[in-house]
């Protein structure tokens, strides 16, 4: 049986080295997240069982999810915010830190202006606020946070395919 990674080590940053067919399978369900194991299998040239096999495998070694993605706003929260945090001392400590808050859905350490991003969705004015000036502004090395209030989602996507 084939390996879907190759035995090369990954250059860091650019994660793990791929097989053609893995990328082919990662690209085709970026396009539809809810294309079935058959279509996949067609697509590719595998079995439905050889496809089932490998995107098991992309999603356990944590190459890839296949998620519902949603716009919160239509989905009924009143803010959605990216919250710039500048620190003194640990980055990766205080990123941890951060990454235990649950309503904070994406955490990443960052160069320039701010030494971490931090994105949230929240049902409400004062739940944003209690989120940022209780609970971020309040950890020990947070110096200071600038909050990025969006106000319409013009563009997401996840098609950036593989390389």
């Amino acid at each position: 049986m084939m390996s879907i990674m190759s035995e090369r080590k990954p250059v860091e940053g650019r994660g793990q080295h791929l097989d053609e067919t893995a990328k082919q399978i990662i690209e085709l369900l970026q396009d539809d997240g809810r294309l079935s194991y058959s279509a996949i299998a067609k697509e590719v040239g595998l079995s439905e069982a050889a496809v089932r096999h490998r995107v098991q495998k992309l999603i356990e070694s944590g190459v890839m999810q296949v998620v519902a993605v949603t716009d919160p706003m239509q989905m009924g929260f009143a803010r959605q915010a990216m919250i710039g945090v500048k620190v003194s001392g640990n980055v990766r400590q205080v990123a941890a830190e951060l990454s235990a808050i649950d309503k904070l859905d994406y955490i990443v350490i960052t160069t320039g202006r701010f030494d971490i991003l931090a994105e949230l969705v929240a049902e409400s004015d004062d739940e944003l606020l209690e989120i940022v000036s209780e609970q971020i502004s309040a950890l020990e090395r947070v110096v200071t946070t600038e909050t990025f209030v969006y106000l319409r989602l013009e563009k997401q996507t996840y098609s950036w395919g593989v390389r």
